[in-house]
Parts: C-alpha cells; structure tokens; sequence
C-alpha cells in the first residue's frame, strides 16, 4: 500500500450512483482511508426487481460504489467490468447488473449484508470500504407542488409521489421528502465511520433521491450532528432539464439542504464555476450553512457535466488543507 496514500484523511462519502461514483473516484487518488454510505431506497431497474423478489436492500448503487474504489490494476479493472456488465437478453435476466446478482449471492451465503459488502471489496481490492446508510430497504416519498391547468396564473397541487425511481423523475417542484420507514435503524459501521472521519463528503448527485435521504436517518443524521469532522459539499455541474431538481439552481440546492437539516454545519462547498450564475446568492447560501465557498473548474475537459476525477481531487486537497480562497491562497 501505498504509504502517502495510507497516510490521507479518514474520508466519509454520502450519495449514491453516478455522483458517489464521481466523488470516489477523486477521494480514492488522496487516501485509502475511505468509506462509502450509500443509499438504499432504489425501487427501479435490477435493483428493484432483485429488492422486491428477495426483500433485500438494493444492491446497485453498492456495486457502484464499489467498482468505483476498485484497484487501477488489471484484476480490479477486470473484475470491475465484470460487476458493471449487464445481460441483454428476451428472458428474466434481460438488464441485470452481473455485479447485483454476485452481491446478492454473497449475501445469502455470509447472512449478512456488510461482511458481504466488505468480501466483495476484497475481490475488487477496493481502496476503501461500502456500507448502506441503514440496514433496511427504504422508500422515498415527497410532496410535490404542480401548477393546475385550469386554475389560472400560479395555481398550484401537491401531489404525493411514493417510490425512488418516481421521485427522480417527478413533474414539478418537490417540497419535501420522507423516508418509508420514518424511523429506519442506521447500519452501525457507518455511525461508527462518521463518529471517526476527519472530513464528511455530501454529493454531487441526485438532490433528493441520493443526498438528502442520508439526512432523514435519525442515528445517521445524529451522528453528522455530533462528529467531529468537517464537512464538505459538492454541488452538480448542470441544472436537470427534467426530474426531481428541474430548475433548480445551485443556491437553491444549499437552501433545501439547510431546509431539510437546518442545524448542520457545513465547513465548506464547492462548485464549478460555469455551474454558477450569480455567485452572491451561492455565496449567501453557503455562509448560511457556516461554510466557504471554492470555485474550481472540476468538469471534464470536454465541456461535459461529467467531474474530472484528478480536478475533482484538486479541489478536494483544496478544502481539506484550508485553501479556499483563490489559489495557493489560506483561508484561516
């Protein structure tokens, strides 16, 4: 193992699919100390047919996770293609993730879904550790506020939308969100890897369906209450055209992360600056919080809203040395 590396920050990352993944795979060039929360209230999909036939967490945003942290070596490639490939066919295997099917066969022989988890990390030599933020299947249920048709100017519904996989493409704006069940029991080794990180990692991803849920576990969001560590979170680079944050924008984002857990300290945020259109609001919003704000490009050099992992670590080793001003800058 690699000694600098080894030597990194203990690093707790919230989320769930491509915006976890994203986070991972910047993390994993400063540290091995890692772990992984990720959400599990995924209905759709493999996930969701796995999750309803044998009333096991969903396995997808895992396996991503996962293969995210797998070793840049010839057997972590390798094994991560294997996890990430999935079926195409007429029958009952069309579009099911090989890696959901490995996850859920290693669960039934262990028993138990974080020693499965964790051999799993060991096939994959992963550099850091995946654990679910509760040790049940949750639901995801929101109020979601739509204009009338026939009501006149700013006429509006709330409607409830129940279900993950509903949720993420809702029509309208989204008010709040729940979990089914309300009071769902944290998976313990994340309470514990919270209790002793050194930095927490909120997004980017899926405002409502993959960050916020984290904050509506009660010992989960206890313990981001209590820790220790500081905390940093990472906002998208690009408004959804549709779906649960249609909209939205970054400022906004802060706003309804503060309305869902309005006690939190955050130490820092950072955003791409072609991701921000008036940055005094961004601003406004993060001092709010507690935090500072860093503006640092993060996208992928093609103009795609993709975040480049070495930027993305850049702007990490920014945060957690203390330099979020302008470059080379100290902040305190």
């Amino acid at each position: 193992m690699n000694r600098a590396r080894a030597a990194g920050p203990a690093v707790v990352a919230l989320g769930g699919g491509h915006g976890l993944s994203a986070t991972l795979s910047a993390l994993r060039l400063m540290s091995d100390r890692l772990t992984a929360v990720v959400t599990v209230a995924d209905d759709g999909g493999s996930s969701g047919r796995l999750r309803s036939e044998f009333g096991v967490l969903p396995p997808g945003d895992l396996r991503m996770a996962l293969t995210a942290l797998s070793d840049d070596s010839d057997w972590g490639r390798t094994w991560s293609d294997v996890l990430q490939h999935r079926f195409h066919s007429s029958g009952t295997l069309d579009k099911h993730a090989v890696g959901n099917l490995l996850i859920l066969a290693v669960w039934e022989q262990l028993g138990d879904t974080v020693a499965g988890l964790d051999l799993m990390g060991q096939l994959l030599r992963a550099r850091g550790r995946v654990l679910p933020m509760a040790a049940v299947p949750l639901a995801i249920e929101a109020d979601v506020a739509e204009l009338v048709p026939s009501g006149g100017p700013g006429v509006a519904r709330t409607r409830v939308v129940r279900g993950q996989s509903a949720v993420a493409v809702a029509q309208g704006r989204i008010e709040q969100i729940r979990l089914t069940p309300a009071d769902p029991p944290a998976c313990p080794e994340a309470v514990a890897a919270i209790d002793a990180a050194d930095w927490i990692v909120l997004g980017p991803g899926s405002w409502y369906t993959s960050v916020l849920p984290h904050l509506l576990v009660p010992e989960l969001a206890a313990a981001l209450h209590r820790t220790s560590a500081r905390r940093c979170v990472t906002l998208n680079l690009s408004a959804e055209t549709h779906g649960e944050t249609d909209g939205m924008s970054l400022t906004e984002h802060l706003q309804v992360l503060h309305q869902h857990a309005p006690g939190l300290h955050i130490d820092a945020v950072i955003a791409d600056p072609r991701a921000v259109d008036d940055v005094e609001p961004l601003i406004e919003a993060a001092t709010e919080l507690g935090a500072r704000l860093l503006l640092r490009q993060v996208r992928t050099g093609d103009g795609t809203p993709h975040h480049d992992p070495l930027r993305l670590a850049a702007a990490y080793r920014d945060v957690f040395d203390d330099f979020l001003g302008d470059v080379g800058t100290r902040a305190r």
